[in-house]
């Protein structure tokens, strides 16, 4: 659905982009993570076909954006991160506006606009001003608006900024369902936790450079290349955490929130033979698992936080 080739952005002598390559397939929640500055705006405005590259080649849909600008923009729904909307105008007025843009005429646009407003939980609020809507309602009524040709392709950059914590879990909730639907989503954040729950696959980009690009799992695994145990027994905490300092497998024991956090000499990948010596040795077990990473961590290990 999208594919880049050497996708490149300069501005003088400085690389807003520097020779991207991406591919998502239908169906595909790709979560874009960078600092700011590192190139992920650059990029959807060069998808959307609202910014030329400097070189490279870049397809939505099989069209490129070179030849079949129109035929993209009938086929993707843009949300950037900061959009401006009509003051004096109703919720449904607004969408109505929008809709009649896309050609969307009589009982087919009161429909497609009463399904967004269902959609995005904002029916309640069709005669309400858009300037008394929170920022959480305005950033639901702008992917309202992406959706009203029922686009293909959603290019999100930042859904989530500047949301409380109830509106961003509602805008989680929002992209799941989307998801479900089968649209192929690029969604840029910096909301990390967020975007492991809903994307497939994610990117990290730093300085224009796209530094991972692959399934959220396998990021995870190239992140961690120890492994480290979530442990906890009934009563004995202290008498465990000894008992296991003195096995030769465990490297270093840390405690966090009345767990073990326990670390395993570099190339041990297999771990279940702790849990039967701690049995094996009277020892009740609560809790034995894999302390699991999250995006977040992965980001600050792979990037530096430098900007182009």
């Amino acid at each position: 659905m999208i594919e880049t080739h050497d996708l490149t952005k300069m501005y003088g002598e400085m690389y807003a982009l520097n020779r991207l390559n991406l591919t998502l397939d239908q169906g595909d929640v790709y979560g874009f993570i960078g600092p700011n500055g590192a190139g992920k705006t650059t990029t959807m405005r060069i998808l959307a076909t609202l910014l030329n590259p400097s070189w490279g080649e870049a397809s939505v849909c099989g069209c490129s954006i070179y030849t079949g600008s129109k035929e993209i923009r009938r086929l993707i729904g843009y949300m950037p991160d900061f959009f401006g909307v009509y003051d004096d105008m109703k919720v449904i007025e607004y969408l109505e506006f929008f809709a009649s843009a896309y050609r969307i005429k009589g009982a087919a646009r009161k429909k497609i606009c009463d399904e967004v407003l269902e959609l995005v939980d904002l029916t309640y609020k069709r005669d309400a001003l858009v300037t008394s809507l929170s920022r959480g309602m305005t950033q639901r009524l702008g992917l309202a608006r992406t959706l009203l040709h029922d686009p293909q392709v959603l290019l999100l950059d930042e859904p989530a900024s500047g949301l409380d914590p109830r509106a961003r879990i509602e805008m989680r909730s929002l992209l799941k369902e989307l998801r479900s639907m089968g649209k192929t989503i690029l969604v840029s954040s910096h909301i990390l936790p967020e975007l492991a729950d809903i994307c497939n696959k994610i990117g990290i980009i730093e300085q224009g450079c796209l530094l991972v690009n692959g399934e959220v799992t396998e990021v995870m695994k190239r992140v961690r290349t120890d492994v480290i145990l979530d442990i906890d027994v009934a009563d004995r905490l202290t008498e465990a955490a000894d008992f296991l300092e003195a096995q030769p497998e465990v490297d270093a024991i840390d405690e966090r929130n009345g767990v073990l956090v326990v670390k395993l000499r570099s190339g041990i990948q297999q771990y279940g033979f702790l849990a039967n010596r701690l049995v094996e040795n009277g020892f009740e077990l609560t809790m034995f698992k894999e302390d699991e990473i999250n995006l977040e961590t992965a980001f600050l290990h792979l990037t530096k936080g430098i900007t182009s």
